[in-house]
Order: C-alpha cells, then structure tokens, then sequence
C-alpha cells in the first residue's frame, strides 16, 4: 500500500515519515538513488510517497515537486554539492531581541534578502520587549513594518504577543532562524510545553551527534503545523544571488531603480543621477537600510 507523509526527520540514510496516523522509518528506493546530481534527493519538509512493509519499516517511492526549498552550496575538491536545508516552507520566523543582545540588523537584513530571494514570507519577531518598554521596541523594528514586513513584538517574561504568535504559528510549516541568546527556544516553549524536553535540539537544527553523524530535523506543534531551527542560514552567503540583481530583492529600494539616470547604476553615494541615493537623502528610505545594502553589495562584513 502506497502512502503519503511528510519527512520530518533526516539521520544516517533514515527518513522519518509522518502522515496523520503513524510515524514510519524510511529509506531511499534504490532506482532512486540512481538520479542523484551533486544535490539532496529528499530533504526534511519534503511530501513523499512510500510504501509500508509488515515490519513497520518503509521506503520512499517517490518525491512529490517542492513549493521552495533552502539550499547551501557546499565546496568540494571537484565540485559543489547542492545541500537542501529544508523544503516547503510557510513562512520563516527571524526572531531578534530587542536588547540583550542588542539587535543585529544588518544581519536581519540578509536573512530577509533570502526570504525575498526564495519566495518565502518571513515573519520578523522583536522578542523581550519587556526589557525595552514598547517604544523602544517600535522605534527599532517600525522601519521593517514602514516597508511592509510582518513584525510581532513579543515577550515570553509578560506574555506580550505570544497568543498571537501561536495563531501565526498553527498549521504552518515555519524555519526558525535568529542570533543566540534572542529567546527563540523560550517562545516556542510556550506555544507548545511539549518541547520543553528538546530545547537543546531545537537549538541545533544541523547538528552533529556521535561518529559525525548530522541529523536534521522539525517537530511537530500540538495544535497543527511544524517548527524547524535554521541557524546556519548566514552562510548560505547569498551565494545565488548577483551583486546587480541585490537592489531587486530591498522591497523600497527596487521601485527606484527604473528611475535611477543609468541602467547599471550601484547606487553608491558616488553615482550620478541615482534615484535611491536621492531618496536616501531625502529621509524616504532609512539611512541603517540603505547602508545594509552597500555592505552586502560591495561585500563589506557586517
């Protein structure tokens, strides 16, 4: 009997499948395997079909198509291997303290250039808010919500936002990505206590275990949907995307740039006739944003 499921769990050539009535243990069909190409054949977030045995062991038949998919390039002496950190994603939550530890934004920024890049939602969470009071809260994150980003101000401490985030949440399949040290584990113990047991897990989504062994993996939350850690996304290193395609991908920045007098304009501070330098200095786009944008162009460290 062929099944469909989700993997949820990826260690040493095992797939965990879970469909709503079991959880099965899978491998790879071997004329499967024949069409690898320097890339994961199934990844953690993949819909799969497979087959069932008596003993409660299965393998996957078949890969259904990926709505999206996070990728790693990974250099090897030969060649790049393709890694596929997770497939079919919701939505992505970049969790981000407001203080202790003071927000990273430009490291915010990048991840949100992926979420444009990949086509995923991304969610921006401005966590401890109690340690800051509202205000200051708003006065950091307001210019993400001025350009149209989803922002949630939240504190497990006074269960500020946290009803809402459970909605945000619930039936979704969500990448959690943030700094050390911004809360994230906290959050999602309250939307689901279950997982109080598995904080270190979730802490570490690439994880190496005994022998090397790297497993990846999503839990599932109580009320519906999944949730993933993806630290390691700062290195996907916008490695597919090109410097003259980046003003694309800064949602107040790309309307400007038909404007800009030249075509190939970098819209660096020395261009002539530049749209967005002009609406820079004219306080229509944020100085912090503009200058993210020159980093990750001229490739500049954060």
């Amino acid at each position: 009997m062929t099944l469909q499921g989700r993997v949820i769990r990826y260690q040493s050539g095992f797939y965990t499948v879970m469909t709503d009535e079991r959880i099965v243990t899978c491998k790879i069909r071997g004329k499967l395997k024949e069409n690898i190409r320097q890339t994961d054949l199934v990844a953690v977030g993949d819909l799969v079909e497979f087959t069932q045995f008596q003993d409660g062991t299965g393998v996957i038949e078949c890969i259904l198509p990926r709505k999206n998919e996070l990728i790693r390039m990974i250099s090897g002496i030969k060649s790049e291997y393709r890694q596929v950190l997770i497939s079919n994603l919701d939505q992505i939550l970049l969790v981000f303290a407001v203080t202790q530890p003071e927000p990273r934004l430009r490291m915010l920024d990048r991840f949100l250039v992926i979420c444009e890049k990949q086509g995923i939602p991304p969610l921006i969470v401005a966590n401890k808010v109690d340690l800051s009071g509202m205000d200051q809260a708003k006065s950091v994150f307001s210019v993400y919500s001025d350009i149209g980003y989803d922002v949630l101000y939240t504190s497990t401490a006074s269960d500020i936002g946290i009803a809402d985030l459970k909605e945000r949440l619930q039936g979704k399949v969500t990448g959690l990505v943030g700094p050390s040290g911004v809360g994230k584990s906290s959050l999602i113990n309250r939307i689901d206590p279950r997982l109080n047991l598995k904080v270190n897990e979730i802490s570490n989504y690439n994880r190496k275990g005994k022998h090397t062994t790297v497993v990846r993996e999503m839990f599932p939350l109580k009320e519906g949907g999944f949730v993933a850690d993806l630290p390691g996304l700062k290195t996907l290193a916008l490695w597919d995307i090109q410097p003259e395609e980046l003003d694309g991908y800064f949602p107040e920045i790309s309307p400007l740039v038909s404007k800009c007098l030249y075509g190939d304009c970098t819209h660096s501070p020395s261009e002539v006739g530049c749209a967005v330098h002009e609406a820079v200095k004219e306080g229509k786009i944020s100085r912090e944003r503009y200058e993210s944008y020159l980093r990750i162009r001229f490739g500049e460290p954060e």
